[in-house]
Parts: structure tokens; sequence; C-alpha cells
């Protein structure tokens, strides 16, 4: 497979060849549904704690005798039904929302996100993307600019999860001119995953032939890699 690189200035400047294991891949529905809660499961931090009744300080006495008052019969004043008692399956923190991925299905989620957004016109390789200063001006031209391009006309109007933004290693500047962005995460070739690329509409991969090189080893299944080591 081959896609068109752009300039910073959207001018096409050459061909890139796509493996097809990195951007031929077809779409599962249940994996990645999979995938994604995994990832959002492991994004939770578990800090939310509630008292149970056995925890909630206070006297194990009975508020009043269990028969002969006339009043409904209660245990204790921390039953959950009570104002200050404990919380009847309230959160802990001690539970572990963690779940884990194995490295080939990792790998496999990533070249099936990839697929969806190649296959569904939503990627845009950039040659190079740079930035003399942090500038938030600079940057709203440059995605101005890229939705010039047929097709990705909504990369200079979309206001909510826009774009996906790879780069091929950490640029301060390049970083800092999108920070006020609240549509645009910018990440790095070695560690985007599957929950950036789903969320966001574009994405602008930038500094592409570095980027694509990392992101090819990234999507290598054990069998992929076996076979190249051979």
């Amino acid at each position: 497979m081959k896609t068109t690189i752009y300039t910073q200035a959207a001018k096409a400047a050459g061909e890139l060849e796509l493996p097809e294991n990195t951007f031929g891949v077809a779409w599962n529905d249940q994996f990645m549904h999979d995938i994604v809660v995994s990832y959002q499961s492991n994004a939770r931090s578990g800090t939310a704690h509630t008292k149970g009744r056995g925890d909630v300080t206070g006297t194990g006495a009975k508020p009043w005798n269990q028969k002969g008052t006339g009043r409904a019969r209660h245990g204790d004043k921390k039953s959950p039904i009570w104002k200050g008692g404990g919380v009847a399956h309230g959160p802990t923190s001690q539970k572990n929302y963690t779940k884990k991925i194995n490295k080939n299905a990792r790998a496999r989620a990533l070249a099936i996100a990839l697929s969806k957004k190649f296959a569904d016109g939503e990627v845009v390789f950039l040659d190079t993307l740079a930035f003399a200063a942090p500038k938030t001006k600079d940057a709203r031209a440059v995605l101005t600019t890229l939705g010039s391009i047929e097709g990705k006309e909504a990369l200079a109007t979309r206001r909510k999860n826009a774009v996906t933004l790879i780069l091929a290693d950490r640029d301060e500047n390049t970083e800092k001119s999108f920070a006020n962005f609240g549509n645009i995460t910018v990440t790095q070739a070695k560690d985007v995953n599957v929950v950036e690329l789903l969320t966001n509409k574009f994405v602008v991969i930038a500094g592409a032939k570095d980027s694509l090189e990392t992101l090819i080893k990234r999507t290598a299944t054990k069998t992929a890699r076996k076979a190249a080591n051979a």
C-alpha cells in the first residue's frame, strides 16, 4: 500500500510504502472492545473509598429494645439506612482494576486501530512538523492548512476529539504549541495507544518515516518477530 506524504504546508512531498501488517489489518469488534476496556480499566486510579458499617466509628449497641417500643427493630446506628451509618456496596480502594494485556494482543490492537483509521481516510502523514517557538497561533495555522487536503476539511473545523498528533520524538516546541487545544492529543510513536487513536477523528503522523518505523516495530506480532529474526 502506498500513501502520500505532505509537508507542513499541505503540499505533496512524495509517497510512503505502508506494510499490510500495520495498516491493512481487518477490524474485529469484540477484540477491540476488550482491549479498549482493558486500557480504560488500567487508567483508573482506584482511590474512591467509602466506609462500610464495620468501618464506621460508633457503638454497636441497639438503639432501643427489640420489642415493646412499637417502633421498627434495628441492630445498631451504623446500619446503612441510618444517618451517619456505613455505606452499602460502596467503592473501596482495595479493589484492583488492572487488566493484563498480552504483548501480542497489544500489538495486534494497535495495528487494527491504525488500519481502521487509514481505511476511513483519517490519517495524514507529514514529512516534518517543527515550530521555531511555542505559539498556539502557528499551530492553528498548520491545522487550517492541513484542512485544505481533500477529505481532511474537518481538521480545521472540528471542535471536539479532533486530532491525535503522533511525533517521532519529543519536541517541546510542538507540544507546547498544541497545549492550548483541548481537542488535540499530542503523543509519540513509541507511546501512542489504541484509546488515543480511536478517541479522536484524525491521526496526524509527523516525521512520517521515523514514526512509521517505530509503529511497524510496535505492531509486529510474535509470529512476525520470529520471521524477522529467522
